[in-house]
């Protein structure tokens, strides 16, 4: 198939950040394929109030019109339970993401993931209102005298955290976001074992475009395709892989498109964790689905399986544009720029592609 509709793409998984990386950004949402984006609160100070959320949503909106944004908190104890309820009432957010603390870019306002007994009350007012919980599923490094937790294994680690709170919470909506590892597939395919009706899947997981190309060899060395997690070994990515283009209504995309300045990746120390793919997603992942004999699956990959997990009402989409991918090569550029100072290497810069991505305006 040269030419194949996939309906109203989404991502559910995205970085935009603010001020004039925002700007830059924001568009390439578009660029890259995607009709409706799942935005992350780590801002910095993060989302945590109404307010916020709100006038981040109209400044998304103000730069990408065409864009449908759903938006989320960031869960902190800031956040209270009626804080909750009224978000949900209006419409606010779709979501709470959970970040461990310290294991990523602006993760310092997180949590301690070894006990989240202290957020049930957050999570059951969740669970009632149908909201997501994002689960950026690492635990924090320990050196040399703790448990020897490290960025190999800190996903792996934080499984029994995400199996406990789906048996405390069976009914709350949780993610398991960028998984890298074969043992975390493995969980999320265990959690569903059996299931066969969509609407009754409660555990998902979310599967970059990255971290279907990168193994641990592709980022040693190489700042620009560093992120976290990171990404791990090959049996690692072929489990990726296989999961992606199963058909499994529980594995759908999320790209963690993280933007940094070129100034931040390329640097000999504290390089910044973050791939930026935003701008060609749509066409990353059409070259791995068809390397696989599988271009058939990328639609419910990419639209029908997202939205679904996330409750997107029918009625909603009807006015949105639908995403055609369409064979015409093209070369990733060496980078993006706003042309005063801000430079952003996309992911895979100088490779050739053979998708292309136009859309059906209704």
């Amino acid at each position: 198939m040269s030419e194949i509709n996939l309906g109203v793409t989404c991502d559910m998984h995205v970085h935009l950040r603010d001020g004039a990386m925002c700007q830059l950004i924001t568009p390439t949402v578009r660029q890259g394929g995607i009709s409706v984006a799942y935005i992350m609160p780590n801002l910095q100070p993060p989302i945590t109030t109404i307010e916020r959320v709100v006038d981040y949503k109209k400044q998304l909106q103000a730069l990408a019109p065409q864009t449908t944004f759903l938006m989320s908190f960031y869960l902190s104890k800031d956040l209270t339970p009626e804080l909750i309820h009224e978000a949900a009432s209006i419409g606010a957010i779709d979501g709470v993401k959970c970040y461990p603390a310290g294991v990523t870019t602006n993760s310092s306002s997180g949590v301690d993931p070894n006990d989240f007994s202290a957020f049930y009350p957050i999570f059951n007012a969740m669970e009632q209102e149908g909201l997501v919980l994002n689960l950026h599923g690492e635990k924090p490094s320990t050196g040399e005298n703790g448990n020897d937790i490290h960025v190999l294994n800190a996903e792996e680690s934080f499984l029994p955290a995400l199996k406990k709170l789906h048996q405390d919470f069976p009914n709350l909506k949780i993610i398991l976001e960028h998984c890298t590892t074969a043992a975390a597939i493995e969980t999320i395919e265990m959690i569903n074992k059996g299931i066969t009706d969509p609407a009754k899947i409660k555990v998902a997981a979310t599967i970059t475009a990255h971290h279907l190309y990168l193994t641990i060899d592709d980022w040693a060395g190489n700042p620009i395709n560093f992120c976290k997690p990171v990404a791990k070994l090959p049996k690692d990515k072929r489990a990726l892989v296989s999961a992606a283009i199963s058909g499994k209504p529980y594995f759908f995309f999320g790209s963690d498109s993280a933007p940094h300045p070129l100034s931040n990746k390329a640097r000999h120390i504290n390089v910044c964790a973050g791939v930026y793919s935003q701008s060609l997603a749509i066409p990353y992942l059409a070259q791995v689905f068809e390397e696989q004999d599988s271009i058939d699956k990328l639609k419910g990959f990419v639209s029908d399986f997202g939205l679904q997990f996330y409750g997107v009402k029918k009625e909603d989409l009807k006015s949105l544009d639908e995403a055609i991918i369409f064979k015409r090569k093209q070369v990733v550029p060496n980078s993006i720029s706003d042309g005063e100072g801000i430079i952003v290497a996309p992911f895979k810069a100088g490779d050739k592609l053979d998708w292309s991505v136009k859309w059906a305006s209704k």
